[in-house]
């Protein structure tokens, strides 16, 4: 994906924490208390993005502290105004207090519906799910062995 041109949501665990409807249900329901706790288990160097269903709990989770608000499953016109919305209260660009992020059912065929000034990420992942990925080995073989040395593996061996 990065090859292709396409930033990850996280490269791995711990460069961000994305709290879903399960995070939030195991704290009372809370979203603000969900917010709280990622971000003190967290520390102050990784951020925290709650995955919302409305309006009501993008603006929760922005004034808990959330660094990242996404949109999830939203039409395109409705993550517009959402957006929108959450822009006029919280700031734009450099002065805004969080990024909103547009996320579910967004393919190449309807991004443009989901694209404007006030969403600042919109995520897929129709770009990987049901694309054939490529079988290599990065085996190193000693040098003499050549590809008999490689036990089976499909990709070309490299003598060191």
């Amino acid at each position: 994906m990065l090859v292709g041109g396409c930033d990850p949501h996280r490269h791995d665990l711990s460069t961000m924490t994305m709290l879903k409807d399960n995070h939030i249900w195991a704290c009372a329901g809370s979203i603000t208390k969900a917010v709280h706790a990622a971000k003190a288990a967290g520390g102050f160097s990784v951020k925290v993005e709650v995955e919302c269903q409305s309006f009501e709990e993008a603006d929760e989770a922005i004034a808990a502290g959330a660094d990242v608000v996404m949109l999830d499953n939203f039409s395109g016109e409705e993550a517009g105004r959402c957006a929108g919305r959450l822009k006029d209260k919280w700031g734009r660009g450099e002065r805004g207090r969080a990024l909103v992020e547009v996320s579910g059912g967004l393919t190449e065929a309807n991004v443009r519906e989901y694209v404007n000034e006030d969403v600042d990420v919109v995520s897929t992942s129709s770009i990987h799910q049901g694309v054939k990925h490529v079988d290599f080995s990065l085996k190193v073989v000693p040098k003499g062995k050549g590809k008999e040395g490689d036990e089976g593996g499909k990709g070309e061996s490299v003598e060191v």
